[in-house]
């Protein structure tokens, strides 16, 4: 649906940027302009809070101050200093595209260049491109599809590919050439903390007096989005074994809420010699269109004895190769990529 209104669109950057000036929330990525710390942190934005990256962007900087240092890195460590802050394929193509950059033997300084890493789409690119290199490049997330909704007064389904690209082509009419990063900056911010989803702060949005939405009174029902497909839910349980005060632990390969290379909880089809005991509690996790419920179960092994090494753990399906167990003290688990499903069961059972 075409917009009724069109706001007029000179002289928008100045008033975000001089309310972003005003206004803005103090995160340690936006203290720099260095390309490789703001590229950790969009990648670690992407669907994340950004008061929830603050710790990560810390411990993982201060582990791997730059791309070289994140290109000698081993996977396991990179994957242990991620954990807990989901997708972690992100986690895996900032190690490929460090990778690259080690040897290029310096950052990508334009938007293709930038677009072509692994894990960087057209949003990331345009962020990084602006903020640390200063290109006019509008950014265009959810949040700012939101706000150029509202602000245009457009109904269109803002999944449509051409949607996407008539709302990128207006936020690059409201970019500043002069200061691109400041405003897509503020333009995010905007949509983070004012042109909310629900209960929009409109009273103190800087471009309410020019927003088309809030004068036809249609705020609330922008922008349009389709309802998504329903979410699979699924049911599992985990098993908790101990051994002092040591935990049994399986690297993770495919099965309920898995996540290949982590470590986490054995599930009882993991092992059919344990003798599951008590449910200590449930949790639910999600995982993009699926909804898990997960129980959590005091178990042990049959005839374990009091032996140091137990008997030869297999999975059912494993064939002779033994899965990759391994008997973890709480102390240790800050060293290993931990999943999330395990932090919150071995928090359930009041181990971590």
């Amino acid at each position: 649906m075409a917009p009724r209104h069109r706001v007029k669109r000179r002289g928008i950057s100045a008033l975000l940027i001089d309310w972003y000036g005003r206004s803005h929330r103090d995160f340690p990525w936006r203290q720099t302009s260095d390309p490789y710390r703001v590229w950790v942190s969009e990648i670690m934005l992407q669907q994340t809070r950004a008061q929830a990256v603050v710790p990560y962007f810390e411990r993982f900087l201060g582990r791997f101050p730059t791309a070289q240092a994140l290109a000698a890195a081993e996977e396991e460590e990179a994957l242990a200093l991620w954990s807990g802050l989901g997708y972690y394929s992100r986690a895996r193509n900032l190690l490929r595209a460090a990778k690259l950059v080690e040897a290029a033997g310096a950052f990508p300084a334009d938007y293709a260049a930038l677009r072509a890493l692994p894990g960087v789409g057209d949003y990331t690119a345009a962020a990084v491109a602006s903020i640390a290199f200063g290109l006019p490049y509008a950014v265009l997330d959810g949040n700012v599809m939101r706000v150029v909704a509202r602000m245009e007064n457009d109904a269109a389904e803002i999944a449509s590919a051409r949607t996407r690209e008539r709302f990128r082509a207006i936020a690059q009419e409201w970019l500043d050439p002069l200061r691109p990063g400041v405003f897509n900056q503020a333009l995010m911010e905007l949509g983070a903390t004012v042109c909310l989803p629900r209960n929009p702060r409109c009273p103190a949005c800087p471009l309410q007096a020019r927003c088309a939405a809030h004068a036809q009174g249609t705020v609330a029902r922008l922008p349009v989005k389709l309802r998504r497909t329903a979410a699979a839910r699924v049911e599992g349980s985990l098993l908790v074994l101990r051994k002092g005060s040591r935990v049994l632990l399986l690297r993770e390969d495919k099965g309920v809420a898995r996540m290949p290379g982590f470590w986490g909880l054995p599930a009882p089809e993991d092992l059919p010699e344990a003798r599951v005991g008590a449910c200590l509690g449930e949790f639910r996790h999600s995982i993009t269109t699926h909804r898990y419920t997960l129980s959590v179960h005091a178990a042990k092994i049959r005839g374990a004895g009091g032996r140091a090494g137990y008997p030869p753990l297999r999975r059912v399906g494993a064939g002779d190769k033994p899965a990759a167990f391994g008997w973890f003290d709480p102390s240790e688990m800050a060293a290993i990529p931990l999943s999330t499903t395990a932090r919150k069961a071995l928090k359930l059972a009041g181990i971590v």
